[in-house]
C-alpha cells in the first residue's frame, strides 16, 4: 500500500459531545432494545484503549506470528472471549484453531562454494563471503560465470541485459538495485525485486544467481536478512549473496575490476553482459524450511432460532504483526526495534473484542449464531483466513457473512473506508440505516478482494465488509504506538458494526451474495497496462498459480479459465508463483491473445487469453 500523509485528526471536543449524545440517547433509542440488557457490556474508547496498550506493548515483541509475543496475544484474546462467555469451539474444546506455517529458511550444515581459475582453487568461507537466501533451493552449482550487470530484461524501457549473451547453463553474478538506484519513482522500479530478477534468470535458462553484496561481508547486507516469501516459496534453483570482498577476488580472477564495472553501467546507456573468463564455480547450496505453529482464536456465540441458528455471521480481525521488523518493515534502518502495530491491527482485534462483548450481552435475543475469529499469519499473506476457509470450523456453505476490521484506529475527516460493499445488494442500504445514528463518513468500495482476510472469505462466496481507517504514515514501522490510537472513533465504527450485525441477524433470509466486477483502477509505475481478471490464491504457492476467483465478464471468464485452475505459463514464461505471474501479466499487451497452459484436475489444458487495456480513474 502507498503511504498516505497523515490527516488531521478530529478535535478531542467533538469526541466528548458525541460521547455525551450518545449517553443522552441511551443504546436503547439508538439500537431498539433495553439499554439494561447490555448493562456492563458497552462499547468504549476507554475499553478499547486498554485492548490497544495491552496488545501494543513493547513486552509482546511485535506479536509476529509463531512467536511467544504472539502467543501471549492470543492467550488474552481467549480469556476475553471467555469472560463474555463465548463457547470454545477451537482444537480439543479450547479457543485455539491451530496451524502450522514456513517460518523461516536456515541454512543447512551442507554449504560450500569453490572458484576454479587456471592459477588454481580458492574456497569462499560461509558467512564471510556467501550465504543463500531464503528464495533459493537447495542443491548442486557448477558453471561458467557471467556477469550481467543489473540483471534486468526491459527491452520495453530499450534496456536488456541479456540481449546479447547466452546464459543458458550458467551462473549469472548480479548486482542489486538498477540503473535509477533504488528510486521508488525510477522507470526501473519494477524490475529491481530480487524476486523478478530470479525469475528472469530462471526464464533465460540459468544454473544459478550470485548477488552481490553492497557490505564487505556477505552476512552484514540486507539482502541477507529477507525472510521466507509465502508468495514466492523457492526460486527454483540456487541462490547466493555473495560479500563484495569475495566478489572483487571472483572479478579479478578474471581480470575484470568490479568498481569499473560499476561505474560504466551508471554511464552507458547500452550494457554489456560478459563471460568472466577462465573463471568456474562450484558448490552447493543448503537450505532448510522452518516450521512452527500459531493459532486462530475462535469463540462462538449461538443463535436461538431454531432454524437460522446454523446460519453463521463471521466477525474477524487478524491479532499478528511484525515482530521486531524485516522486509515487510517501512522503517529498514530499524530492523530490531519492536514494531508494535496499535493500528495495525491492535485496533482491529480491541474492536472485535468489544463487539464480542456487546453481543454476548444480547445473546438471548440472536437468531444466528456469531463465530469471532482473530486470525494470526495475516501479515505473511492472509494465512490464517485461508487456513479457516479451507478447514472451516462451522461450515461455509452456512456462513451467511464475513465482516472484518483491519487498522481501525485513525479515523480521520476523511472518515472510514468500507470494502466489499457490491459483495451483497444488502450491504448499501444497512449501511446506510445503521449510519442514521453514528454519521460516520463513509467511504464505500463494491470490491471484496483486497489486502486483508475478509479476502479468503469473499473467494469462497461469502459477503464480506472490511473496514479501515487508512494508511499513514507510521504504517508497519516501531512507531505504529498505542498513545496514536483515536479509540473514540474506534468505538463509533464498532457502534455501527453492532448496528449493522443486529440488522443482519434480523433478516427473514440471508443475504445474497455477488460477484464483483472489477472496479476502474489506476494505471500505476508497477507496470500494469492490461487487465485479465483472474485472482490469484495468494495463500497458496505452489509449482503454478492457483486460481481463486473470475471476474465476471472478464478476459479470462471469456477464455475459458475457471476457479481452481492451475497456471503454469502464460506466452513463454514459466509460472511458478504470484510473482511469476504478476511479472508475466506485466509483459502483455491489450488485444494480443497470449496462450495460458493450466492444469484442471490433472489435465493439461492451452487456452488463449485476450487482454484488455486497464482502465484508469
Amino acid at each position: 500500500m502507498k503511504l498516505m500523509r497523515l490527516m488531521r485528526r478530529e478535535s478531542q471536543v467533538v469526541w466528548v459531545l458525541w460521547a455525551i449524545f450518545l449517553a443522552s440517547l441511551g443504546s436503547g433509542a439508538i439500537f431498539g432494545e433495553d439499554p439494561r440488557d447490555r448493562e456492563g457490556a458497552a462499547i468504549t474508547a476507554e475499553e478499547i484503549r486498554a485492548h490497544v496498550r495491552f496488545l501494543a506493548s513493547d513486552d509482546l515483541r511485535g506479536r509476529a506470528a509463531g512467536t511467544e509475543g504472539a502467543d501471549r496475544a492470543a492467550r488474552y484474546i481467549a480469556e476475553a472471549f471467555r469472560r463474555y462467555g463465548l463457547k470454545p469451539v477451537g482444537d480439543d474444546g479450547t479457543f485455539e484453531q491451530r496451524f502450522t506455517f514456513v517460518a523461516r529458511v536456515v541454512p543447512g550444515p551442507t554449504n560450500w562454494l569453490r572458484m576454479r581459475t587456471r592459477e588454481g582453487d580458492r574456497d569462499f568461507a560461509f558467512g564471510r563471503d556467501f550465504v543463500p537466501l531464503a528464495f533459493s533451493s537447495s542443491g548442486a552449482i557448477e558453471g561458467e560465470v557471467v556477469f550481467v550487470g543489473y540483471g534486468l530484461s526491459a527491452p520495453e524501457l530499450g534496456y536488456d541485459e541479456y540481449a546479447n549473451i547466452e546464459v543458458s547453463g550458467k551462473i549469472l553474478l548480479v548486482l542489486q538495485g538498477g540503473p535509477d538506484d533504488r528510486d521508488p519513482h525510477g522507470r526501473f522500479h519494477a524490475h529491481r525485486a530480487p524476486q523478478r530478477k530470479i525469475a528472469t534468470a530462471r526464464e533465460k535458462g540459468a544454473r544459478g544467481i550470485i548477488f552481490i553484496a553492497a557490505e564487505e561481508k556477505a552476512e552484514d547486507d540486507r539482502l541477507a536478512a529477507l525472510g521466507y516469501d509465502h508468495l514466492f516459496g523457492d526460486a527454483g534453483l540456487p541462490v547466493l549473496l555473495l560479500g563484495r570482498a569475495a566478489a572483487v577476488g571472483l572479478m579479478r580472477a578474471a581480470g575484470e575490476d568490479l568498481a569499473e564495472r560499476e561505474r560504466a553501467l551508471a554511464s552507458t546507456p547500452t550494457p554489456r553482459a560478459f563471460t568472466l573468463s577462465g573463471v568456474r564455480l562450484v558448490g552447493y547450496v543448503d537450505v532448510k524450511k522452518e516450521m512452527r505453529q500459531t493459532a486462530n482464536v475462535v469463540g462462538l456465540l449461538e443463535g436461538n432460532d431454531p432454524v437460522l441458528k446454523d446460519e453463521v455471521i463471521i466477525i474477524g480481525a487478524h491479532y499478528d504483526h511484525l515482530g521486531l521488523g524485516g522486509e515487510h518493515s517501512l522503517a529498514p534502518d530499524q530492523v530490531g526495534a519492536v514494531h508494535n502495530g496499535a493500528d495495525d491491527n491492535a485496533s482491529g482485534v480491541a474492536g472485535l473484542l468489544e463487539l464480542a462483548q456487546a453481543l454476548a450481552a444480547v445473546r438471548s435475543s440472536l437468531r444466528r449464531s456469531i463465530l469471532f475469529i482473530a486470525f494470526s499469519a495475516e501479515e505473511l499473506g492472509l494465512l490464517g483466513s485461508h487456513h479457516y476457509v479451507k478447514h472451516p470450523i462451522l461450515p461455509l456453505e452456512r456462513t451467511i457473512a464475513m465482516l472484518n476490521f483491519d487498522m481501525i484506529g485513525r479515523l480521520r475527516e476523511s472518515g472510514v473506508i468500507v470494502y466489499g460493499v457490491g459483495t451483497s445488494p444488502f450491504w448499501a442500504s444497512a449501511l446506510e440505516r445503521a449510519n442514521e445514528a453514528i454519521r460516520l463518513s463513509l467511504r464505500v468500495r463494491e470490491d471484496g478482494v483486497g489486502p486483508s482476510d475478509h479476502t479468503s472469505f469473499y473467494l469462497r462466496g461469502v459477503p464480506v465488509l472490511h473496514f479501515f481507517t487508512g494508511v499513514h504514515e507510521d504504517y508497519h514501522k516501531p512507531s505504529d504506538d498505542a498513545e496514536k490510537i483515536v479509540a473514540e472513533g474506534t468505538e463509533r465504527i464498532i457502534s455501527l458494526a453492532y448496528a449493522l450485525v443486529r440488522e443482519l441477524d434480523r433478516q427473514p433470509a440471508r443475504p445474497a451474495f455477488v460477484r464483483v466486477r472489477e472496479e476502474g483502477r489506476e494505471v500505476v509505475a508497477s507496470g500494469f497496462r492490461v487487465y485479465i481478471g483472474t485472482i490469484p490464491d495468494y495463500a497458496e504457492s505452489t509449482d503454478g498459480v492457483k486460481i481463486a476467483g473470475i471476474r465476471p465478464g472478464s478476459p479470462a471468464e471469456k477464455a475459458g479459465l475457471q476457479v481452481g485452475d492451475v497456471i503454469l505459463r502464460v506466452g513463454s514464461r514459466e509460472i511458478r508463483n504470484v510473482y511469476d505471474y504478476t511479472y508475466a501479466l506485466q509483459e502483455l499487451k491489450a488485444g494480443e491473445d497470449v496462450e495460458v497452459l493450466i492444469s484442471r484436475r490433472g489435465e493439461r489444458l492451452l487456452l488463449k487469453v485476450v487482454p484488455e487495456r486497464r482502465r484508469a480513474f
